[in-house]
């Protein structure tokens, strides 16, 4: 077995995966590097991330996967499954062994039917991420957001709200991956920050401007109000908003 560690991108992935067929490695195996320094009697090779490399091979997946097979590809890596290297090139394998065919139709396949799964579950995060996503005014004029989804789904939602918040600088940061995309009016950056967390959640006016703090306090007191209590259907509440995602929704806090 050949292990080949790499940096945790995909364009790293994919760096791997060009050299084990430009040197042609027996039974790779590919993982992150942070994986594999967990085995410390594991002979390794360290691929370094190189753009052209990873971008001869998305080239050649989009003539034979078309865009939507790359973007399979690219939602399952972002599922962070263990393991979902050794499923995503035993895919890139079996279409290279079938040059004049899309694979990705081919569910009798175990790879390509745990590719297709993969891409239904990030998607729906994904979606549920751009529905439930709720910002608070900083004092600074920034519309915050924190987020803690199952999938690294923080890039796939970037357009969505740059499209619908052209007009606002905002901050959408992923809690459990201590990273954020900031968006300055023309402009979206990768962040990383060092957030206290407990001066955000207090609602503090150190943070959050007044105004944000008084609308959320309405917004709480119309939504109790406003609530029958008689005719509260929580099943039906949970099977539309599941429990996980309550921690984002201003009415669901209690002031």
């Amino acid at each position: 077995m050949t292990l080949l560690s790499y940096d945790s991108t995909f364009e790293g992935f994919l760096t791997a995966v060009f050299e084990v067929f430009e040197f042609k490695y027996l039974a790779p195996q590919i993982v992150k590097s942070h994986v594999l320094q967990q085995n410390i009697f594991a002979d390794r090779i360290e691929v370094i991330t190189d753009v052209s490399k990873s971008d001869r091979v998305i080239k050649k997946l989009n003539n034979q996967l078309e865009s939507d097979g790359v973007r399979n590809l690219i939602y399952a890596f972002l599922s962070e499954k263990p393991g979902v290297e050794d499923v995503m090139f035993d895919v890139i394998s079996y279409a290279v062994a079938n040059k004049n065919s899309n694979v990705m139709k081919d569910f009798s396949n175990d790879s390509v039917l745990q590719i297709s799964q993969l891409t239904k579950s990030v998607g729906r995060e994904k979606h549920r991420m751009e529905a439930f996503i709720r910002f608070e005014l900083l004092k600074d004029g920034i519309y915050f957001a924190k987020i803690d989804p199952d999938f690294d789904v923080l890039t796939l939602i970037i357009n969505h709200f740059k499209n619908r918040y052209q007009d606002q600088k905002w901050l959408i940061y992923d809690l459990r991956r201590k990273y954020g995309v900031f968006y300055d009016l023309k402009n979206i950056e990768i962040v990383s920050l060092d957030l206290d967390l407990k001066l955000i959640e207090s609602k503090s006016t150190e943070v959050f401007s007044n105004e944000e703090i008084e609308y959320q306090k309405l917004w709480w007191e119309y939504f109790d109000h406003t609530n029958i209590k008689e005719r509260k259907n929580i099943k039906l509440h949970v099977q539309h908003v599941p429990k996980r995602y309550w921690k984002y929704l201003t009415e669901k806090k209690i002031f």
